[in-house]
């Protein structure tokens, strides 16, 4: 299975480029990982939070194909155990899909736009965090549900 995933701003933070390295090299025996990322838009201090959403939705609809089956990593969506998400993702499999593209937005969350055209809202957790973060945690949350589908030791349950 393919799993694109979609970025909005570099992540800058030393620790969390060296974790996400960490799940990229552990994820390459699992899945193909393609990652895409959107340059945070520039001058973004005289825009409004509406008007940044909007021109972060326009530049992640360039990366999108009609196919895409579009997930958004947003803190109001379907919320999994990890054990949860490996099943989603078997099911997706099953079901013939070659892939997933996952979207982590910016800092205001998505436009309109982007909502409408995502398939599905998967929420890591009620709390908050940075958009920086988000990537790793996911990252780690993806790991985690290939080697529960493998029956490997990592998870423990």
């Amino acid at each position: 299975m393919e799993v694109k995933l979609i970025l909005l701003g570099k992540t800058n933070a030393q620790y969390l480029i060296e974790g996400e390295r960490k799940y990229d090299n552990r994820l390459k025996h699992y899945l193909r990982l393609k990652e895409t990322v959107i340059p945070e838009i520039k001058n973004a201090g005289s825009l409004s939070f509406e008007q940044i959403k909007s021109k972060e939705g326009m530049l992640i609809m360039k990366q999108l194909d009609k196919s895409d089956f579009v997930v958004l990593l947003d803190d109001k969506g379907t919320q999994f155990s990890s054990e949860e998400l490996s099943l989603w993702l078997q099911k997706k499999m099953n079901a013939g899909m070659k892939g997933v593209t996952f979207i982590v937005g910016g800092a205001y969350g998505f436009s309109k736009d982007i909502i409408e055209r995502s398939n599905y809202q998967l929420s890591l957790s009620r709390m908050t965090f940075s958009h920086q973060m988000v990537r790793l945690i996911f990252k780690e949350q993806l790991y985690r549900a290939c080697t529960i589908l493998k029956g490997e030791p990592y998870h423990h349950k």
